[in-house]
Formats: structure tokens, sequence, C-alpha cells
């Protein structure tokens, strides 16, 4: 049988120079049920949900009377459990992760929940984010003696608490007061499960209630899933601890200026998910909306890249009165993008991909709607792609201002001078990707889009990545400079 992947596993190291399209990569997804005993069933169904997140490991851990079971594996939550191994999977707490993926790190040593045994018992942990600080935290740690058994910043957190003289709760206080950067922790032992965000609230956490169990995920939407009821928000330097004697609200920091990753709204998240009270099917909706009124152009039809753009497209269309249309189709039975062997097959996994729809195009003005440009290699071959199925004219317009500075929080951006809007300006930009007209949407309007906090610094948003305003110190960024916490 021939393969045209190189790895060991469809989606291995699939995130990296070579992919056929250069989207930002999703930081990871996270999992947790208290006090539920189907809670390895719950959290399989959660990290489905979840699996936008993530498509390269998942895991479930489960705390069973004080005895740890895990499961851990490299692929999508349906290839990595079956009924088998999640029968074995028994117990009242669990805490489950998805991974995104990211070239060079395919390895199942750094899959999550990382499990841990140490002078107080067993301890599972799992984030979303990264640690900016971390390689000078790992250094000082291994010159104290620590051995590390992954690559990953989260166990530097396992350690920092290990070596704590103080109980639980307090050692995890201080291990979060010690690392910066933007990260949603589930951290499990035996009877315990805590859930914090770092000061800055970068990384979404949500609470839930499922009859009288607790129930903590990435987004909104794995709550629906399981038929939970969403309580509120994780909030930024928050730490709740749940054990035997029910809920505890206390916190490690204090809340710092607000900084909700802004690419959550535009990109990341489910269009059914909920942030901080926002709908991201809503405020996508808003950005085509807003997008129509700074930037409108007279088009015969409006199309989105599918999937996280189609909200804006039917919000730019509603705005102008042209007709929204399927001009894009998504096979969404092809995975991740695959390594191609040439150049000629690599063109083919393009259409694979992606296809434009002829008879809705052919002979048409098109909008073309998408969220963002990272190297504009993929808006070149989608206005490309719409050309050849016969539009007359490509004009194209982005959810969000341009991207020209990288992430240290979680999201896997190329190096910055591969970044097409660090060294263009959008007049070039628009002629790289052969469209006839290009346009961002501004920062003002992004986010008037999404609302978010009204008296907050940029309200409640981080737009670090469009204007160089990180909420933390970066000074350690590149040690770490393209990596998520899960790595």
């Amino acid at each position: 049988m021939t393969r045209f992947w190189t790895g060991d596993y469809y989606n291995e190291g699939n995130g990296g120079r070579d992919s056929i399209f250069d989207k930002l990569k999703e930081e990871c997804g996270v999992f947790g049920v208290f006090g539920n005993s189907e809670a390895s069933n719950l959290a399989y169904y959660g990290l489905h949900a979840l699996q936008h997140r993530g498509e390269e490991s998942c895991g479930i851990c489960t705390s069973d009377n004080g005895t740890f079971h895990y499961h851990r594996g490299m692929g999508l939550v349906k290839e990595v459990f079956d009924r088998d191994n999640l029968t074995g999977l028994v117990g009242n707490q669990g805490i489950g992760h998805v991974r995104y993926s990211t070239s060079g790190s395919s390895q199942l040593a750094n899959a999550q929940p990382l499990v841990f045994k140490y002078r107080g018992g067993d301890l599972a942990v799992a984030t979303n984010g990264n640690l900016v600080n971390e390689p000078g935290i790992r250094k000082e740690l291994e010159e104290k003696g620590s051995i590390f058994q992954t690559t990953s910043d989260t166990e530097v957190i396992a350690h920092l608490i290990a070596r704590s003289p103080k109980d639980l709760v307090e050692a995890v206080k201080d291990a979060f007061s010690t690392v910066i950067g933007g990260f949603a922790f589930l951290i499990m032992t035996q009877d315990k499960l805590l859930a914090a965000c770092d000061p800055h609230g970068l990384r979404p956490l949500v609470m839930g209630r499922l009859g009288e169990s607790y129930i903590f995920a990435s987004e909104s939407c794995a709550l629906e899933t399981i038929g939970a009821v969403y309580e509120r928000d994780v909030q930024p330097g928050e730490l709740l601890v749940l054990d035997k004697d029910g809920l505890h609200e206390d916190r490690f920091a204090p809340m710092e200026r607000r900084a909700v990753c802004a690419m959550e709204y535009i990109y990341f998240a489910r269009p059914d998910s909920d942030i901080y009270g926002v709908n991201l099917h809503t405020s996508r909706k808003r950005m085509g909306q807003t997008l129509a009124q700074e930037a409108f152009v007279d088009a015969d039809i409006v199309t989105g890249v599918p999937d996280s753009s189609i909200s804006a497209a039917i919000g730019y269309a509603e705005q102008t009165g042209i007709p929204y249309e399927l001009g894009l189709i998504k096979n969404k039975y092809t995975g991740r993008t695959f390594i191609q062997p040439s150049q000629e097959l690599r063109e083919k996994g393009v259409k694979m991909k992606l296809s434009a729809v002829r008879k809705v195009v052919e002979g048409k003005r098109v909008v073309m709607i998408d969220d963002s440009i990272v190297r504009g290699t993929t808006s070149l071959r989608i206005v490309n792609m719409l050309r050849d199925a016969g539009a007359l004219e490509v004009h194209v317009r982005i959810t969000s201002p341009p991207f020209m500075n990288p992430c240290y929080y979680g999201i896997d951006t190329p190096n910055p001078a591969d970044l097409i809007a660090s060294s263009k300006t959008v007049e070039e930009i628009r002629q790289a990707i052969n469209a006839d007209s290009l346009y961002f949407l501004s920062e003002r309007g992004l986010i008037d889009s999404v609302g978010g906090h009204d008296n907050e610094y940029n309200r409640g948003l981080c737009l670090a990545c469009f204007n160089n305003d990180y909420p933390t110190p970066v000074e350690f960024k590149d040690a770490k400079l393209t990596s998520c916490g899960c790595d």
C-alpha cells in the first residue's frame, strides 16, 4: 500500500514549514472531571469536542480511590481510545488533553497528561499555553539535581511542586507565581483537582456542572457536548481546588491586565463556544460586518475560507447585501495535511483539502473572507484556485490586522522573518497573493467586534501578534521562540 506521509502515523509533524497550508496551529485543549464515576467517558467525549485544538496526540488520566490509571497515544481521540482502554480508566475524577501538531516534536513522551510520582503521591498535569521563562527555570532546576523526562515545559511545574516543602495547594501557588506566560492548567492528585489560569487570562478555561460533578474545559462547546451546564470562566490568576469537601476558590496572583488571546476569537475556538460571555459565531459575524463598513467592494458573491471564516463571510454578506455563496468547499476527511513526496502531488493535495466550486464562482467578482495571512502561501493558492475556477476578480478581506509578530503564549508561529506582514506593506502582500484588492480589519474594528470588557485595556484582548504590545515580559522569548507548552 502506498502512503503519502513520512512518519509513523498520519498526523506526525505536519505543522511545520512543509505543510500545504500555512495556517497558525491551535494551542492545545484540556478537559477535567471531578465527582463523576463516568469520568473517563466524559473526558473522551469532551476531548472529541476539543479535537480542533490538537490532532497530534491525546491522553486521559483518572484517579480511582487513590490509584492512577492513564492512557496516552499519538493521533486523534478516536484513534487512540477504544472501548477496552477506556474501560480500564476507572475513577470518579480525571483530566484529559489534546495536543496540536508541530514539526519536530512528535514524541509520545510529551503527550499529556504528564504523570509523575513524588513524595506526596501521584501527580498528573495537563496544560494549554506556553511558559516564556521555562528555559531559565529548567536550567536552574537541573543545576539543583532535577532530572527531566520530557522536553515539555509543563514538566517544570511538576518539579517546582515536588521540590516545595509546603502542602500541595501552597506549592502550586508558588509554582504558578514563578512562571511567566500564558497558560490554563489542570492538576490532579489522588483526591484533588486543581484548575488555574495565568494572571492575564491569555488562555481560556471554563467551569461547568453536570449534576453534582464539576467539569473544566478549554472551551464551552465541550460542556455542551456532554450535557454539562456552563457556570463561569476561570478568572485570570485564580486557583480553584476541588476535594472531598467541595469547591474552594483561591488565588495564586491578582488579576493583571486582562489580555485574552485575540486569535481565540478570530480563529482558534469553535464558533459555538463562548469566551468570557462572548459567542464566537456572533463576534465573527460582527468582524465581517465591520470589514464591510471599513472596506466595501462592489462584487457578485461573498465566500469564506472554511471553516473559521464562514461566520465572518455571512456577516460581510449581510452588511453589504452581496449574496453569500459556498465558493470554497473543505474536505473534512483528509485529516491534517500530510507531507507530499513531490511538488506535483503537493499541488494535488491542495485540491484534496480545499476545492473551489466552479459553477458558483465562474464569471463572478468574488470577495474572499479569511481570518489571517501568515506567510502568504495559503492565500496565494486559494486566490489562484478561485481564478482557475473562472473568477473574474478576487478581493481578499481579512478578519484580523496584519499578523507581524510571533506569539510566545502557545500559538505555533513561524520565525518573525517568515511572517509576510513583518516585511511587506499591504500593497506588497496584495501583489504576492495575486489578489485584486486586499484589506485587513483594523485593530479598533477587531476590538469593537469582539466586545469584551468595556473598561479594560484593549477591552481585555491581547493584540501582541498585531502590534508588538506583549502583556508580559518577553526577555526570555528567544530561548523558546515557536513552541507551545505542550511540546
